[in-house]
């Protein structure tokens, strides 16, 4: 490992499914509803980190940068997106794998132009936001998998990416 490379994450974070996040004050008893109510108001936090003097600056060597963090962000809005439209279209789904740091590599998450990924933000928001229109009240509980075989419903990952915008919002002091 150079000096300069992240530590992957490899904490199992379902955990915040249930019980409040001490770092970030996340919630989860909230309703899902509210969670996903207060999208534009995580959007426009992430819009304001991209536009910060810093947004380059790794405060560690191996912590990701705000810029990073927010590419991590707009990635997990597209692949939850896609994992919410696969509960609803199919009986319990297994999701395929997600290398969070194996894409900040692929995708170079420390050279992307920060003007670029706030509106690739709002673009995969709007998308996440759509994969949970109309969702009527039989359809929270399906149910899908994560390749590791977590489970989770529909509330449960609407509940679950809210936590990753609002921690990590926390992580870069937005």
């Amino acid at each position: 490992m150079s000096d300069d490379t992240v530590i992957p994450d490899d904490k199992d974070w379902t955990w915040v499914l249930t019980r409040p996040c001490a770092e970030c004050s996340f919630d989860p008893a909230r309703p899902v509803e509210e969670h996903l109510h207060a999208l534009r108001e995580h959007v426009d936090r992430w819009r304001a980190v991209l536009v910060r003097p810093d947004v380059h600056d790794r405060p560690t060597p191996t912590t990701w940068s705000p810029l990073e963090y927010a590419c991590h962000i707009r990635d997990v809005l597209d692949v939850m997106a896609a994992r919410a439209l696969n509960i609803r279209e199919e009986d319990v789904p297994t999701f395929p794998g997600w290398d969070q740091d194996a894409a900040a590599v692929e995708k170079d998450y420390a050279g992307s132009r920060p003007f670029v990924v706030a509106d690739e933000i709002v673009e995969r928001a709007e998308w996440f936001a759509q994969a949970y229109a109309g969702v009527r009240d039989d359809e929270w509980e399906r149910q899908g998998r994560r390749g590791d075989g977590a489970d989770f419903t529909l509330r449960t990952l609407g509940i679950y990416t809210a936590h990753e915008l609002v921690h990590h919002a926390h992580d870069v002091g937005a």
